[in-house]
């Protein structure tokens, strides 16, 4: 598990293709990687292979290359890297699992302040869209944001200057797709509720989340 608190901005230092699957190298500040360990690489969750003192190798499977946008990246690609939770570690995001569930365009930008205002498209999938509530969580290429608001076809996010600074958030331009994970909590409301009802994710979210 992950709290979508970005630890580093590595570098994808080379792509080793293997039909269609792949071996991705990437440079990092992390230390003491350990084989085994699992990353999250923008998002998807990876299991270190091998290490040297300033990157790690991970397998990326063709369904991980399919879904995320990893099967794009390219040496000089910049991702965002956090490594797993352990019991006692600070909570400062939400529940992240690292299972990317859809790409989603990012539509529009906007300023409030110091801060940015993104409208984001929601999930052609019908049931994952459900899942994003008004003040719930999603993880965007593995960075924890809070839900705004959620409209008819997109919804729209605050990012503050750190997450600005500190992620590769801060390089997108309107056009650009991203990985979205939507809050673990939300798909088990879903799952139970089966075919959910808007009042019925009124009462848990506090508003719109019945609109996709």
């Amino acid at each position: 598990m992950f709290t979508g608190l970005v630890q580093d901005v590595g570098t994808i230092a080379r792509v080793a293709r293997r039909g269609a699957e792949a071996r991705l190298t990437v440079s990092t500040s992390l230390q003491d990687i350990q084989i085994g360990e699992s990353i999250a690489v923008d998002g998807a969750c990876l299991t270190v292979a091998e290490h040297g003192a300033a990157d790690f190798t991970a397998f990326a499977s063709s369904e991980t290359l399919s879904l995320t946008g990893l099967g794009d990246a390219a040496p000089g690609t910049k991702v965002n890297l956090e490594r797993a939770s352990r019991l006692g570690d600070p909570m400062g995001g939400h529940l992240v699992t690292g299972h990317v569930d859809a790409r989603v365009a990012l539509l529009a930008k906007g300023r409030a302040g110091e801060a940015e205002l993104w409208t984001i498209a929601l999930p052609e999938d019908a049931a994952l869209a459900r899942q994003i509530a008004r003040k719930g969580s999603v993880a965007l290429d593995g960075v924890s944001l809070t839900v705004n608001s959620v409209g008819a076809g997109s919804f729209e996010v605050t990012l503050i200057p750190h997450t600005l600074a500190a992620t590769t958030l801060g390089g997108r331009a309107a056009g650009a797709t991203l990985n979205l994970e939507t809050d673990v909590l939300a798909k088990y409301v879903v799952r139970a509720s089966g075919t959910p009802r808007r009042s019925s994710l009124e009462e848990l979210f506090g508003g719109e989340a019945g609109h996709a």
